[in-house]
């Protein structure tokens, strides 16, 4: 073991090395009951999104432990996952829905994408051509998408809708400025209530500095369920297998016919598009706090390295059945607890691995602790706004357009894009005139401009949804 994964050449021991990688289970383990809930809404079974979920994050964190002897944990990503929820749903109002094997077979072709791009070098050319200001802000902007989704599930948010005509169920319709009003929900509720006491147990273990302050916090506000009888103990145990049903599993739920015919270009991309910076951030950020970048070249290879173990992550979680599997910044707690080296990792995920034999216990936690823990992590996604530049136009209005149209308008795709297109317009124009704040004109990446061409052309051919 120690000369498998050098552990002396990183400063490091082995009771280290696993401390380190119980501390990032244990500070990422909400996943567990958080991603079935969210991917449960889009016709998928829980069941079988629980297992997909064990075993994405199991074999593909061991993976990066392994074949890259890196500190970093992978699973179904947080916004990506209630992307697809969403795209499978809100799809129902139109005359093409899309299926659960429609949008699983988007995440494998996304990940075919990401591993060609990866090989290929362009996407570090594409993470280039994008600014810093917008990759924040889709950082931002995805926050604000998963904790509108944590109140309106938890019932924290409801919407009265008045109209001046009957409206049918399940479509979508223009209305006035008075004709929509937002409501918090009762808190005679148990689900209202029971998200506002997740609420505040997660906030004051994080305040606390406790490790793993979400889990604990869905785990204590399940046990307050439990007292108040909002949760059937002997009820959702009755019949429960502790052995994990593998018949369940969703492998291989593709449907590329539907695909080609429905159209997804525009939701792959999105993937993608949202996996690419969302992971390049989270590996620079934990190679930094590992000291993995203090010898440049050989932080850049190994960075490099785990870009494509987690490239193979996306479609290899999509063939197990759940959507886009990356990298996770909690990874960092256990890197703060000493790990440095591919054993910390290993231990994460042979963790993830053993939860296999526990889904009856996480069935039981509400839906109402999984949307606590969904807007605290809006909290943590936000502290990324104080990396945006709001004090020079070009930048602050694209990446206001990319964090605010996510959650308004129900859609990472349409921030995404509004943010592109118009941070070229304004930066062409500022160029073009000579009237930008900044020196030396704003850099317009070649690519940028193809981006924004295709973005344009997208809405223009397809509609806006």
């Amino acid at each position: 073991m120690e000369r498998f994964f050098r552990l002396k050449e990183h400063g490091t021991n082995v009771r280290t090395e696993i401390m380190a990688g119980l501390t990032t289970f244990m500070t990422m383990a909400y996943i567990l009951a958080v991603n079935p809930n969210i991917l449960s809404a889009a016709d998928l079974s829980w069941n079988s999104v629980f297992l997909a979920t064990a075993l994405a994050a199991g074999i593909f964190t061991i993976a990066m432990g392994l074949f890259v002897n890196f500190p970093v944990a992978l699973a179904p990503g947080m916004g990506l996952n209630a992307f697809f929820a969403t795209t499978v749903i809100t799809s129902k109002a139109t005359d093409t829905p899309i299926s659960a094997e429609m949008a699983l077979t988007a995440v494998f072709i996304s990940g075919i994408i990401f591993i060609i791009l990866t090989v290929t070098h362009v996407r570090q050319m594409l993470i280039t051509a994008v600014p810093d200001s917008l990759k924040h802000a889709i950082t931002v902007g995805i926050g604000l998408f998963i904790t509108i989704i944590g109140v309106k599930n938890s019932g924290i948010l409801t919407v009265s809708v008045e109209t001046m005509k009957d409206v049918p169920a399940g479509t979508y319709t223009n209305l006035l400025g008075f004709e929509s009003v937002f409501h918090m929900g009762s808190l005679n509720t148990p689900d209202v209530y029971l998200t506002v006491i997740g609420l505040l147990l997660i906030a004051i273990l994080m305040v606390m500095k406790v490790p793993a302050a979400i889990l604990f916090g869905i785990l204590g506000t399940t046990v307050i369920a439990i007292l108040t009888g909002n949760v059937d103990v002997a009820k959702s145990l009755e019949g429960a297998s502790w052995m994990p049903n593998f018949s369940d599993l969703n492998f291989a739920h593709f449907d590329f016919a539907g695909v080609f015919e429905v159209g997804l270009i525009t939701v792959i991309l999105t993937f993608t598009f949202v996996e690419l910076f969302d992971t390049f951030g989270t590996l620079i950020g934990t190679a930094n706090r590992a000291g993995i970048m203090k010898d440049p070249e050989k932080g850049k290879k190994k960075v490099g390295e785990a870009m494509l173990v987690d490239a193979i992550g996306v479609s290899g979680g999509a063939m197990l059945g759940t959507s886009t599997v990356t990298a996770y910044i909690e990874s960092s707690s256990g890197i703060a607890q000493g790990g440095r080296t591919g054993l910390t990792a290993v231990t994460t995920g042979v963790c993830f691995l053993l939860a296999l034999f526990i889904s009856p216990i996480v069935a039981l936690i509400p839906g109402s602790a999984t949307a606590a823990a969904l807007i605290i992590v809006g909290v943590l996604m936000m502290q990324s706004v104080r990396e945006i530049d709001f004090s020079d136009m070009v930048y602050a209005i694209p990446a206001f357009f990319t964090l605010a149209f996510m959650p308004f308008t129900y859609n990472i795709a349409n921030g995404i894009s509004f943010g592109i297109v118009s941070y070229v317009v304004l930066a062409f124009i500022a160029n073009v005139s000579g009237r930008g704040n900044r020196q030396g004109g704003y850099k317009i990446h070649p690519l940028m401009w193809i981006l924004a061409v295709l973005i344009v052309l997208r809405y223009l051919l397809m509609g806006g949804h």
